[in-house]
């Protein structure tokens, strides 16, 4: 490996930690909490239909939120995979509908089982073998964040949920439910986990090269 990489790398490692990411992660934090409370309030708790939606549409902020943080908004390239970072986290529950056979919400939100989108095996089994499969095929740079971002996307979802029912863990069963702390705890820390990650790999140092387009503001 070049020395240009190398530095590439470690500069790639530095953005991963600078003030802008760390107040970021602090306003996710502040967000999730928020966001929790206003699920309490009576007038969400009486009516099933906004429960879900204001449910699913925080899981969509935090995945949005988070992979942000991750690639920075500074161009439209980042917003538009932030974006798309929302919708894969809110699409996870589509799930529910799928395992209920019916788009009644009632169904969908009294299942017999848990749904198999939310199996968090198959977090590593889908992001892993996209991860192999790009290495393998080798295409354009767009590509390479892929699985870090269906990652953050489902990750994010599950961990979420883990403060009701425990993560599903095939084939060795549901751990216990995520204490609230270690939810909003892990949920800021991933997306500074994913950076490095990304960083010591080079992935955040190819998808840093193909950002051309930056926002106009």
């Amino acid at each position: 490996m070049d020395l240009e990489e190398e530095v590439a790398k470690a500069q790639a490692l530095l953005q991963t930690h600078s003030p802008s990411s760390v107040v970021a992660s602090l306003g996710l934090a502040v967000f999730c909490v928020c966001v929790d409370h206003l699920l309490l309030l009576s007038l969400v708790q009486q009516h099933a239909w906004l429960r879900a939606a204001v449910d699913n549409g925080a899981h969509g902020a935090i995945g949005l939120w988070s992979w942000a943080i991750v690639v920075g908004l500074r161009t439209w390239s980042g917003v538009w995979e932030s974006v798309l970072a929302g919708c894969l986290a809110s699409a996870v529950d589509l799930d529910h509908f799928y395992l209920a056979g019916s788009f009644s919400l009632e169904a969908a939100l009294n299942l017999p089982r848990r749904p198999p989108l939310h199996c968090s095996s198959l977090i590593l089994l889908l992001c892993g073998s996209l991860h192999l499969l790009i290495r393998a095929c080798r295409p354009g740079a767009p590509w390479r964040p892929l699985p870090w971002l269906l990652f953050i996307s489902l990750a994010s979802h599950h961990i979420r949920d883990g403060t009701r029912r425990g993560l599903w863990v095939w084939p060795f069963g549901n751990t216990p439910p995520l204490p609230y702390w270690l939810y909003v705890a892990l949920t800021v820390t991933l997306p500074q986990l994913c950076s490095v990650l990304m960083g010591v790999l080079g992935t955040r140092e190819a998808d840093s090269r193909r950002h051309k387009a930056a926002l106009d503001v």
